[in-house]
């Protein structure tokens, strides 16, 4: 142990020479590990800019911060909220209600990331009842917008007012003002330049406030609420029932159309309203799926409503509904997205199937769908004669063999029947109107001298060719002929209207009435005259020429719809856009019966169209049924 001892000595003493050795000469020995030896570079993002961030998930538009205002009220137990919006949000978005309101330190410390007072622990998640829990709203707004607050409790004699601009606390300081919140968030996006640039038209983002006002106002018809633009009244719901509220956002045109949803399991009770399916529209815009009061989007909850209305639907249309979902906040996940609109269930196969039960239950009980009755009891008993006196011999038919039912009509002549071969013989140059549908197919598509067109049940125009049978779809066709025609009277700001005798005065829902607005301009080049005399009524004063007797409030709808659901690309000009939904609504329907003269008009103005091969929406207009395809099947 002492020879051990006495070596370490040694090699501690030539150690402290080195060492010496190196610091009095300034020489720095290699070190392998230098390269990785570096200054801390992680560190911990300012508030600022950590709200500026969250506010791209939660903040998107001015509809955004009106529905975490409005939520925020609802859950402060308000009974009456107030919404006034200036510029679409622009300019400002104020939110004022009576509900609890905040102590001054509350009021503070409600601007901080992740300050809530809805839930303090973990378990909490499994039993949110709340709309919002995340906090981080607030924080949010505070950071791309000028805030102010002004708030007061019941039971406190002062209030407090708040200014934020951008994260930075300016004042706070006590006041007056009333019990409840008044938030005023000014210049959205004002410190992101980028965001406000892109913000939509005023009347699209006014649409989205609108949606997302409507959403919560279903949700509590409880609650009194109010909606002013540009000191423009839009909304002003009273108290009451969910029927009395959903009359009061759509219209009371929608009052015929609901039918009563009421159904209550162990799992899960649903409530609420369905539309009738001939009232069924093409788009969506009156869909509404709520769970413990809150709006949410779901997917396969939408395919069990529309599986329901299965063969009872119009083509291509979505039923209404306002379904509401009880169920345990236990068996849900509502902590998904910042938005909190789409939500998880433990058990989605069985609600699935309850709910579709629930909708053919109603639909059925309003005797919307047909059903069987096994019951005999109410069917009328025809009695059978005792006597019977055999079959009764069928009365005696003269015929008179020398009439003719042509007679006295003209004799075709050789001179008409030399002027009708000439005719037929100078329709040959009709082979050049077909070489837009390709080279390769030019000599298949060429049409038999004598041309015969055949309609297949109010939909599909038949023309023989010499490769075999040209079937043409008369609608999509006629979408085709009207949009370059109303695409020209765009592009040359020209129109032709005819004045109403009698203007068209009618309610629509809000939404709608904003997306006139954003197409007016296009709408009067292409011969609409509008005007708004109140925020839900539209007059029609003059209708495109082009439509000729049809009903203009009819086709002004039918556009609405087909502008909502043209899938574009988002730089399309506008003016395609609405030129494709005014032909979808102007178009002649499925199930029209054609002249002989009215197939040939479709006919020779499709082939004059610059691209006749498909519809405004890329759909196929013309397909060929080759000889080939028919031997085949007919083998």
């Amino acid at each position: 142990m002492m020879q051990i001892y006495l070596y370490l000595q040694e090699v501690q003493k030539s150690v402290l020479s080195i060492l010496t050795h190196f610091y009095h000469n300034d020489y720095e020995p290699f070190d392998r590990n230098a390269d990785l030896q570096m200054p801390d570079i992680i560190k911990l993002l300012p508030d600022s800019v950590a709200n500026q961030i969250a506010a791209g998930e939660v903040i998107q538009r001015p509809a955004s911060v009106v529905k975490e205002l409005m939520e925020n009220s609802v859950d402060a137990g308000a009974e009456n909220i107030k919404v006034i919006i200036k510029d679409s949000g622009r300019t400002l978005i104020q939110v004022i209600d009576d509900g609890t309101g905040m102590s001054e330190t509350d009021a503070r410390l409600s601007f901080e990331r992740h300050a809530t007072s809805k839930i303090s622990s973990a378990n909490d998640l499994f039993a949110i009842t709340t709309k919002g829990f995340r906090g981080e709203a607030l924080a949010s707004i505070a950071a791309v917008a000028m805030v102010e607050l002004k708030t007061r409790k019941r039971e406190e004699d002062s209030g407090t007012v708040i200014i934020i601009n951008g994260s930075k606390v300016e004042l706070q300081e006590p006041c007056s003002c009333p019990a409840g919140s008044v938030f005023s968030v000014k210049n959205l996006f004002y410190n992101i330049p980028a965001r406000r640039k892109f913000l939509k038209s005023d009347n699209t983002e006014m649409r989205h406030i609108i949606t997302e006002f409507q959403k919560i106002a279903l949700a509590h018809p409880g609650i009194r609420f109010s909606l002013h633009h540009n000191e423009n009244e839009i909304y002003n719901l009273q108290t009451g029932n969910l029927r009395q509220r959903i009359i009061g956002i759509f219209g009371r045109q929608i009052n015929n159309d609901l039918i009563t949803l009421e159904t209550s399991t162990t799992l899960i009770t649903i409530r609420g309203f369905i539309g009738k399916p001939e009232n069924a529209r093409r788009t969506y815009g009156e869909q509404f799926f709520f769970v413990n009061n809150r709006f949410m989007k779901h997917a396969y909850f939408h395919k069990a409503v529309v599986e329901a209305y299965q063969n009872i639907l119009p083509p291509e249309s979505v039923p209404s509904y306002f379904i509401f979902m009880e169920t345990d906040p236990a068996s849900i996940d509502i902590n998904i997205h910042p938005t909190k609109t789409e939500i998880k269930f433990e058990d989605e196969r069985s609600i699935w199937q309850i709910l579709m039960a629930s909708v053919k239950e109603a639909l059925g009980r309003f005797n919307i769908v047909p059903s069987i009755d096994f019951e005999g009891e109410a069917l009328i008993d025809i009695p059978v004669s005792s006597s019977f006196k055999g079959i009764p011999e069928p009365p005696p038919i003269e015929l008179d063999p020398s009439y003719d039912p042509f007679a006295g009509e003209e004799r075709l002549t050789d001179q008409n029947r030399l002027i009708e071969k000439f005719e037929r013989e100078n329709i040959s140059g009709w082979e050049r109107l077909y070489t837009a549908l390709g080279n390769e197919e030019e000599s298949s598509l060429r049409i038999e001298t004598e041309r015969r067109f055949f309609q297949i049940k109010g939909k599909y125009i038949v023309c023989p060719v010499r490769s075999g049978l040209m079937i043409i779809d008369q609608k999509r066709a006629h979408e085709r002929i009207l949009f370059e025609k109303f695409l020209a009277y765009l592009n040359n700001n020209r129109s032709i209207s005819q004045t109403e005798l009698y203007p068209v005065t009618t309610q629509m829902n809000p939404a709608d009435i904003y997306l006139l607005k954003e197409i007016l301009a296009e709408l009067e080049m292409l011969g609409f005259r509008l005007e708004f005399p109140e925020n839900k009524t539209v007059t029609i004063t003059a209708r495109p020429s082009e439509i000729g007797s049809a009903d203009p409030l009819m086709i002004l709808e039918i556009l609405l719809e087909e502008y909502k659901d043209t899938q574009t690309d988002p730089s399309t000009d506008a003016k395609e856009k609405v030129a494709a939904a005014m032909s979808c609504a102007s178009a002649i329907p499925y199930g029209k019966t054609l002249m002989k003269n009215e197939m040939e008009d479709l006919f020779d103005t499709l082939f004059s169209c610059r691209s006749p091969n498909y519809s405004p929406k890329g759909k196929p207009v013309i397909n060929i049924l080759t000889l080939e395809e028919i031997d085949k099947r007919l083998r």
